[in-house]
C-alpha cells in the first residue's frame, strides 16, 4: 500500500521532547505533518522544568526539512494546555491530530506512596490529557478528519508492581478514551489509545530493577534491546491517519509487536427469582468462564 502521509496536517504531540513523544514527533514530521512539540521538560517524577527538550526536537525536525514549533507548557495547567492548542492554530492554521503523550512516573508500593503523588499522577496523565483534548476539541470538529491518540498503559491490567498510582491515572485515560470515542462519533472524530512498551526513562534497567526487585543486569538482554521507543510510533501514526477506521480502541505496541487490548464480558450467571452471595460462591467457575465472552466495545449497545 502507499505510504501513510500527513502532508498539511497540524499535529500536537505533548511530551514531545523526549522518549516516545520525541519519536512520535520525528516520525510524523518525516511524513509531512507540521508538528507542535509541547513539553515542560520535567524530571521523571514531575519535578523541575526546561524548554530545551522541545526546542532540540524542533531543531532536529527543521534540519531534516520538516516544519515544527516548540511550546514550553505544562499540560496539567489549564492555561498552558490552551496555549498549546493556540500555538498550533497560530502556527499552522488549525488542529487535525492531538497525540497526548506527556506523563511522569515514580513507582513505589502503596504503603510508600502519599496522596500528593496520587494527585500528581492524575494531574499529569489524566487531567493533562483532558485539558489538552478539551481545548482542541472545537478545532478538531472543524478538521476534515480530526482525531486524538492518547497514551494509556498495559499497567491498567494490574500486571506491574509498585504502580497503583500510575496505573490508576492511566486507567482513567483508558476509560476517557473509550467514552470520548463514543461522544466524538457524532462529529466524525476518532479517539484511540496506545499502551507503549519501550526502554525510555520510565522503563530503563534501573527503573525495572526497582519495580521487580531484581538486578539491573537481568534487563540488559536481547529482548530489552528490541524495546526501542521508535518501535511504538508506527502505531501512533496508523491510529492518527485519515484512513484508519478504528475508534475507541487501545493498541499495545513496542518491541516489533502490536496487539489489541480489549475488555470482555463473560456469559456469566442469570438467576430466576433471587440472587445471594452463596449463589455466586457456588457458581464462581461459571461466573469467571471466558468461553464465548462478549467483546465490550462502544457499539455493544447498538
Amino acid at each position: 500500500m502507499s505510504e501513510l502521509r500527513f502532508d498539511g496536517k497540524s499535529v500536537i504531540v505533548t511530551g514531545g521532547g523526549r522518549g516516545f513523544g520525541r519519536q512520535h514527533a520525528l516520525l510524523l514530521a518525516r511524513r509531512g505533518a507540521r508538528v507542535v512539540v509541547a513539553d515542560y521538560g520535567v524530571e521523571l517524577d514531575g519535578s523541575g522544568s526546561s524548554p530545551e527538550p522541545a526546542e532540540e526536537v524542533v531543531q532536529e525536525i527543521k534540519e531534516a526539512g520538516g516544519e515544527a514549533v516548540a511550546c514550553f507548557a505544562n499540560v496539567a495547567d489549564e492555561a498552558d494546555a490552551a496555549r498549546i492548542v493556540e500555538t498550533a492554530r497560530e502556527s499552522f492554521g488549525g488542529v487535525d491530530v492531538v497525540v497526548n503523550n506527556a506523563g511522569i512516573w515514580d513507582g513505589n508500593w502503596m504503603d510508600d506512596v502519599d496522596i500528593a503523588q496520587f494527585r500528581r499522577m492524575v494531574d499529569f496523565h489524566y487531567i493533562g490529557t483532558v485539558l489538552v483534548t478539551k481545548a482542541a476539541w472545537p478545532h478538531l470538529k472543524e478538521a476534515d478528519h480530526g482525531c486524538v491518540v492518547n497514551t494509556s498503559s498495559e499497567a491498567v491490567i494490574g500486571n506491574i508492581p509498585k504502580n497503583a498510582d500510575y496505573a490508576g491515572a492511566k486507567g482513567a485515560v483508558f476509560s476517557f478514551t473509550k467514552a470520548l470515542a463514543l461522544d466524538g462519533r457524532r462529529f466524525g472524530l476518532r479517539v484511540n489509545a496506545i499502551g507503549p512498551r519501550g526502554n525510555t526513562r520510565m522503563s530503563d534497567p534501573k527503573c525495572l530493577s526497582h519495580l521487580y526487585d531484581r538486578p539491573e543486569d537481568d534487563f540488559k538482554n536481547e529482548m530489552f534491546a528490541q524495546m526501542r521507543p521508535e518501535y511504538v510510533s508506527p502505531a501512533v501514526a496508523f491510529l492518527a491517519h485519515d484512513s484508519c477506521t478504528l475508534n475507541g480502541e487501545m493498541i499495545a505496541c513496542g518491541g516489533l509487536m502490536a496487539k489489541r487490548v480489549a475488555l470482555i464480558e463473560t456469559k456469566g450467571l442469570t438467576f430466576t427469582d433471587t440472587i445471594t452471595p452463596e449463589d455466586l460462591a457456588e457458581n464462581v467457575d461459571a461466573l469467571m468462564d471466558t468461553t464465548d465472552a462478549d467483546l465490550a466495545t462502544i457499539d455493544m449497545w447498538g
